[in-house]
């Protein structure tokens, strides 16, 4: 089978890069693409702040999630308070990772408390910096959040307690032999040059962009295998690699 690509954009908020964000989402929509948006509830997070809050904010993501876009949970306020890698080991700090249940209880609470006020369902969890523990799984499940945009595989998974993990391993359109391959970008901080490239990549790759309710369906039926696995090593080790020589 031909590889398949899901398309994520993290960090959405009041203060996001509208002016990205508008030629970006016309892109999408003249393509039909279908994203994973992560919303963050309660931005708290100065890097997050780009431009001047839209008070139009939830009425935008409402009309993402009528138009069969997916909205993911995205933290709660993006504020990192340890440097806890959690269970992916992808990045030293977390909004999550590391704390106590009632602690965590407390932050997932209060940001789908926000979503429910705001009439946003949330049908995925996006831990911020990638970062979170089995105690937010074991939460997230609590509040009937089991479907995880993260971890590594070729492509999605159910594991033994119920959840389906849609892996998310690169951060730009990559020709690969097979598999199913989230694409999580960053947009604040897109130029001209980043814009016209993912406008050329939607084209290139329209006919192979699925959407996230597509990989959980696909995910709810298979485990994670040998190969699963040994890519999850690999990436790994890219990783550690690339820390190593970016430390030197």
């Amino acid at each position: 089978m031909s590889s398949r690509y899901l398309v994520r954009f993290d960090d959405l908020c009041p203060t996001m890069n509208w002016d990205v964000w508008n030629r970006v989402e016309r892109a999408m929509l003249s393509r039909d693409v279908r994203p994973l948006l992560a919303v963050v509830p309660d931005n708290q997070d100065p890097h997050l702040t780009v431009q001047p809050a839209r008070a139009d904010f939830w009425e935008q993501v409402r009309m993402w999630q009528r138009r069969g876009w997916t909205i993911a949970l995205h933290g709660y306020q993006h504020r990192y308070v340890n440097q806890n890698s959690g269970i992916i080991g992808r990045n030293a700090y977390s909004e999550f990772a590391g704390l106590s249940e009632r602690e965590q209880e407390q932050k997932i609470e209060a940001g789908l408390r926000i979503f429910a006020r705001e009439g946003v369902r949330a049908d995925a969890w996006v831990a911020p910096a990638h970062s979170f523990d089995h105690t937010t799984l074991t939460v997230l499940a609590r509040h009937g959040i089991t479907n995880i945009s993260d971890g590594y595989a070729l492509r999605p998974y159910a594991d033994g307690e119920g959840r389906v993990w849609t892996p998310q391993q690169i951060g730009r359109f990559i020709d690969m032999p097979g598999g199913v391959w989230t694409v999580c970008m960053h947009f604040n901080s897109w130029t001209d040059a980043d814009i016209v490239s993912f406008e050329t990549s939607l084209q290139r790759y329209q006919g192979r962009i699925i959407r996230f309710a597509d990989a959980v369906r696909e995910g709810e039926t298979r485990k994670a295998s040998w190969a699963d696995s040994a890519l999850a090593t690999s990436l790994r080790t890219v990783r550690r690699v690339r820390s190593v020589i970016a430390c030197a």
